[in-house]
């Protein structure tokens, strides 16, 4: 009975041992599956590193854009500062040649008036002159008792105060026009100035209008610019935060992958160390087996 006990614990032991045999080693698909993992990770951030290259230079040419608009900005805004106290300054004379005109212009009617009373008063005086003569005439007539030439004598002084009346009404005359010439060249002159000055100050109102309109367009690119910028960031980091979420997820499953590996392991060798306990109650058995036999025989 020890023997057929034997005997069926050996036939037990082949059949396992057969099986155990039959089966293949176990393959582990972790190694394929760490390659696979640690390819993708590396091309994501082959991927990401180039992305971040290319917005980096982005940023940079962007900045490079936002300081030259900038710069330019700045020498829009002081031409247009120079240009305002152009104008203040044009402002100026034109207010200082606008009340010379006034002034001139007042002057000449107060001279004017001046002349016309004086042209009036030797009018008078004139008008005097022939009435105290004609009264002397008569006076002289009616007391001619002397028989002279009083006719000639009347004669001759009516003519020396006319001639005197006369020049004096010639120079005071003389005197109106040019002063009145000087004031209508100097009125002219401050005219032209002033039209001068007035077409000056539109055309720095024009420029002004230009400059402000470029500085209007200016800023709006400036705007333009800040905001692709601020997009740029956020999409830089948008970009970063996202790489390092799917950098945190490959680590984690790196890591999974890693505990999964461990784990197989330790069931390889838990199962390499049942074989060879098999293999050594397999070989015992055998030996004992064969002692048997011999003895037997």
């Amino acid at each position: 009975s020890q023997v057929r006990f034997l005997e069926q614990q050996n036939k037990l032991l082949e059949t396992k041992w057969g099986l155990l045999r039959a089966q293949p080693p176990p393959r582990s698909t972790l190694g394929g599956l760490l390659e696979g993992y640690a390819g993708t990770l590396r091309r994501q951030l082959e991927g990401l590193g180039q992305e971040r290259q290319r917005l980096r230079t982005e940023l940079g040419h962007v900045r490079g854009l936002v300081e030259e608009f900038k710069a330019k900005y700045e020498e829009e805004i002081n031409h247009r500062t120079e240009k305002e106290n152009e104008f203040v300054l044009l402002k100026k004379d034109v207010d200082e040649a606008y009340m010379s005109k006034v002034e001139l212009e007042s002057r000449l009617e107060s001279l004017t008036d001046e002349i016309n009373f004086l042209r009036q008063l030797y009018e008078e005086e004139l008008q005097e002159l022939r009435v105290q003569v004609s009264d002397t005439a008569v006076v002289v007539s009616m007391d001619n008792s002397r028989q002279l030439d009083m006719a000639g004598v009347l004669a001759d002084v009516r003519a020396q105060y006319e001639d005197i009346a006369g020049r004096s009404r010639a120079e005071a005359e003389g005197l109106y026009q040019v002063k009145y010439e000087e004031l209508k060249t100097a009125a002219g002159k401050q005219g032209d100035d002033l039209r001068q000055t007035r077409s000056q100050i539109q055309e720095l109102n024009r420029r002004i209008q230009r400059i402000q309109a470029e500085i209007e367009a200016l800023k709006n690119q400036r705007s333009g610019l800040e905001a692709a910028v601020a997009e740029a960031e956020e999409r830089g980091e948008l970009a970063l935060r996202d790489a390092r979420a799917k950098l945190a997820g490959l680590e984690g499953a790196l890591a999974q992958a890693k505990q999964d590996l461990a784990r197989q392991l330790r069931e390889y060798q838990e199962l390499m160390n049942v074989k060879l306990a098999l293999d050594i109650e397999i070989a015992t058995y055998r030996k004992l087996l064969e002692g048997e036999e011999s003895r037997w025989e």
